[in-house]
């Protein structure tokens, strides 16, 4: 990110306060000198003096092996800037685009407790509406976007939540044993996307896929929807391209600085 951000102002000479960010950016990705010097370009003395005034001022902490940590100063105001963030504004631009692009119903969908909570939903210019609505509190086991989000939950966390939950058959398409949904989860973390063919509500289908917070952490789903007699599996297929750059940039924009879903990191959830 640094190297990105010094080359944009390569067109003429950064300013100190043009330099000094450049230096916190890429003390924030690297945690040695050396690498701080090779990410920026600057000369030593000049990322010498700006890591010294971005130490003094708690911005950047080093540790008594000289790695560089976030400081209090950043820590405080990233913490300020995330208690202002409001994930359906961030992420309607994007929605807003694939439903353009695909003219099928697009939700964005949560976590809470042991459910999903729908918290963002865009109409097609179809006739028909999805009988969901933001707000909506729907199964796990039942709905690509709990497979997305589950598929990055190890075996251990996944029976945990599936057992308090219960999964009851909502259609004769539902999935209802753990063992079955441990393999549907595999199958998920092999293709990339989840996939809802009826087991929530008979005749609609969802592909879905993960969106990942600033901590790289799995906590939200993106998912297309359309009637089954619409679209066939293969046309369904078709559209995780565009389902997966979507959900790719709502992550970037939320702040996920990874390049691709990491379906082995542990479960937030207790």
């Amino acid at each position: 990110m640094a190297e990105k951000t010094l080359s944009q102002a390569s067109a003429s000479t950064p300013s100190t306060s043009e330099k000094t960010l450049i230096v916190l950016e890429a003390a924030l990705e690297h945690s040695r000198f050396s690498e701080v010097v090779s990410a920026t370009g600057f000369p030593k003395a000049t990322v010498h003096r700006l890591i010294s005034t971005l130490a003094d001022r708690q911005f950047v902490t080093i540790d008594p092996e000289g790695n560089y940590l976030p400081g209090p100063s950043i820590l405080a105001m990233a913490g300020k800037a995330l208690e202002r963030i409001d994930i359906s504004s961030i992420a309607r631009p994007f929605v807003d685009a694939l439903v353009d692009s695909i003219h099928c119903t697009v939700h964005m969908g949560a976590i809470s407790g042991d459910a999903v909570i729908y918290i963002l939903r865009k109409d097609s210019d179809k006739p028909y509406k999805m009988p969901s609505r933001v707000g909506l509190s729907v199964p796990l086991h039942t709905t690509g976007i709990g497979k997305a989000i589950l598929a990055t939950y190890d075996d251990e966390t996944v029976e945990r939540m599936l057992t308090r939950a219960g999964m009851a058959q909502i259609t004769e398409a539902s999935i209802t044993t753990v063992e079955d949904f441990k393999r549907e989860l595999a199958d998920v973390r092999r293709r990339g996307t989840a996939r809802d063919r009826g087991e929530n509500v008979p005749g609609i289908a969802c592909i879905a896929a993960p969106v990942h917070d600033h901590t790289g952490v799995v906590r939200y789903g993106l998912s297309i929807s359309t009637l089954s007699i619409e679209h066939t599996d293969e046309q369904i297929e078709a559209m995780s391209g565009s389902l997966l750059s979507t959900a790719a940039a709502i992550s970037k924009a939320l702040g996920y600085r990874g390049t691709e879903p990491d379906p082995g990191y542990p479960s937030p959830h207790p």
